[in-house]
């Protein structure tokens, strides 16, 4: 969306409305970043915006009256107009058990998280509202609270982690007396839902810098708090494979995976079992079993977060394939049966290759010839998918009713097992993926079963 929806929208309410932009669209604004929200602020009661709005033509929702909130759809588009307020207590850290309408512009700043966000913009042209120095902070790349910190965190739980995920976001520092802050406020932070708590990590994750973010969770106690599984990996110590620990592998393969949920995620939570499984055996030092641990911790943290199921799935199949690598001593039919897994798992060959990509560059281990052999892995791999190889039961030339029928039985635990190992036969040689020869061969298999 452009201005001028808005301007339509100031001329509809008058020009004693006081139509400002406020929060992270004003920060975006100053910063030339791209934006979706056009979260605006009015003198207007909501009542009144919806009268004026609805007088003019358009269509008005009155989504949140008692916090002074309406919706106006511009352009078939929901923009949020709220009337200056400022906030009462804060009892469960996540909302005022009361808020006073009718305050002024700069009182209705004051009650924002960071001074970056407490900024506006008039519709109408005229001068940077900016009564915190917000965009003295913009220029010099600092997360600063709006006045005492302790207090800015009191009132929502969630501003820590929002102060973590704008650094990872915009590439900022987080002033030294709101970092401090943090610690001290965990009790409310804890209150935050779950549901909450994933938006904000999904969003840290997948921003132009989510390491420093992560650095930032491990440093101010939060990640203890809603990732303490990730805990022991700081300083855990890998083998001569690995040029960092565990932490800060995990660090750089976040960072180097593409900006997808659950490439990032499953970035994060690859090795996470490592420091369960770490031995040391005659100087040397294993993870035996670490990718089912992994596995197992995933899935938990997931759960406990409220992914998607949708993700849930994807990062686990990342995760559950991320310790298998093909090398050139892998015959074709050992390759052809990767790929099989791969695809039961719903996990395309891009994607593995893409996360395997990551995970090698965070080893920090001749990564330029990582990726010469990876090239050719890749070619190899793609040549063989391009066969068009049956990668499972559903691609065999004879369907369960056809081997049903061929065998003189009715269905039951054998016909899964006949299907089984026609499938390792063909991954061997797909040739023989004609009916005549598959009828041949489950001929002969059947009498086993």
């Amino acid at each position: 969306m452009t201005w001028a929806p808005l301007l339509r929208l100031q001329s509809a309410l008058g020009g004693g409305a006081e139509l400002v932009l406020v929060g992270g669209a004003v920060r975006d604004e100053l910063l030339g970043r791209p934006h979706a929200d056009w979260d605006l602020a009015s003198r207007l009661l909501p009542e009144e915006v919806m009268k004026r709005a609805r007088a003019a033509g358009l269509r008005v929702i009155p989504t949140g009256l008692q916090h002074g909130t309406v919706t106006v759809l511009l352009d078939e588009q929901p923009v949020e107009v709220t009337t200056f307020r400022s906030d009462g207590d804060y009892l469960d850290g996540r909302r005022p058990e009361s808020v006073r309408l009718g305050v002024s512009l700069a009182e209705d700043l004051s009650r924002r998280d960071f001074t970056i966000n407490a900024m506006a913009l008039p519709v109408e042209g005229g001068d940077l509202v900016d009564p915190f120095d917000g965009r003295a902070d913009l220029v010099a790349k600092v997360i600063r609270a709006v006045g005492d910190p302790l207090q800015r965190f009191a009132e929502d739980g969630l501003r820590p982690l929002r102060a973590c995920r704008f650094a990872a976001q915009l590439g900022f520092e987080v002033d030294a007396a709101t970092l401090a802050a943090i610690p001290q406020r965990l009790e409310v932070a804890r209150k935050v839902a779950a549901e909450r708590v994933f938006t904000e990590l999904d969003k840290l994750l997948r921003a132009a810098e989510p390491q420093r973010g992560l650095a930032l969770l491990a440093e101010s106690g939060l990640l203890d708090l809603w990732l303490p599984e990730l805990r022991p990996m700081l300083g855990c110590a890998q083998n001569r494979h690995h040029a960092y620990d565990v932490w800060e592998h995990t660090l750089r393969v976040v960072a180097a995976a593409p900006a997808d949920a659950g490439l990032r995620w499953a970035a994060l939570l690859h090795d996470v079992g490592k420091p369960g499984t770490r031995s040391v055996v005659e100087g040397h030092t294993h993870f035996y079993g670490h990718e089912a641990r992994s596995l197992e911790l995933t899935e938990a943290i997931l759960e406990r977060l409220k992914a998607s199921q949708a993700l849930r799935k994807d990062v686990v199949s990342l995760v559950k394939h991320h310790g298998v690598y093909p090398t050139e001593a892998w015959g074709d039919a050992a390759c052809r049966r990767f790929l099989a897994k791969l695809a039961g798992d719903g996990l395309s060959l891009a994607r593995w290759s893409a996360f395997s990509l990551a995970d090698q560059q965070g080893k920090g281990m001749d990564w330029e010839g990582h990726q010469r052999a990876h090239g050719a892995l890749m070619q190899r791999l793609e040549a063989l998918v391009a066969q068009a190889p049956p990668l499972n039961v559903k691609a065999l030339a004879l369907d369960g009713s056809a081997l049903m029928k061929l065998a003189g039985r009715p269905g039951g635990p054998w016909l899964g097992e006949l299907q089984r190992r026609l499938l390792e036969a063909v991954l061997d040689e797909p040739e023989i993926n004609t009916a005549e020869r598959l009828s041949d061969l489950a001929v002969r298999l059947v009498v086993k079963i």
